[in-house]
């Protein structure tokens, strides 16, 4: 059956290591048939969450904060898979992806007052270090936030060792994020 599948990157360099492994897995998803629409962060206006629980306060919008956010709402909103994609800056996502999905609060099982048909997720990586330690804290909190959500994981892939842009091209993440989106 197919799906809506949301990829939600939060690199700044555009055609980088990042993107092309969120290229890959919409290969593969699509290949696979389903829709998917890619959001990237990194070039909205989207300020982090405030923390004043004032979610749909309103009754009908999920955030006071009036930005970017609210371009990537529908996409929230219609979606059964969100795949989140980050480069590995000082062992975490992107502050431009962080922003983005601080905002998912909104949609939380406990306070949130609005649920998403997000059921699923998974996680694409890069990283310019070759340790596994430098992107542990970011996959785990990854899964913690899943957990919160009540998601099921489908996978992370991460690519190790790629600092210039085409790094990735020589690493075997690509094959891994484009079978990750056949197998969704």
């Amino acid at each position: 059956m197919a799906k809506k599948i949301l990829v939600l990157t939060g690199s700044p360099r555009r055609g980088g290591n990042s993107d092309r492994l969120a290229d890959a897995f919409i290969r593969g998803a699509e290949s696979a048939g389903h829709e998917t629409g890619k959001f990237e962060a990194a070039f909205k206006n989207i300020h982090g969450c405030r923390g004043c629980n004032m979610c749909w306060s309103s009754g009908t919008d999920p955030c006071v904060v009036k930005d970017d956010f609210y371009q990537l709402v529908p996409l929230i909103e219609s979606c059964e898979t969100a795949i989140f994609v980050s480069p590995i800056y000082f062992w975490g996502f992107t502050a431009q992806l962080k922003c983005a999905w601080d905002r998912f609060y909104a949609y939380g099982r406990g306070e949130g007052k609005k649920r998403t048909p997000i059921r699923e997720s998974g996680l694409l990586l890069s990283l310019g270090d070759t340790d596994d330690a430098t992107y542990r804290h970011a996959e785990g909190a990854y899964k913690d936030i899943i957990e919160y959500l009540g998601w099921a994981d489908r996978g992370v892939v991460v690519a190790k060792g790629v600092n210039r842009k085409t790094d990735v091209l020589q690493n075997d993440a690509l094959a891994k994020a484009e079978a990750l989106g056949r197998s969704i």
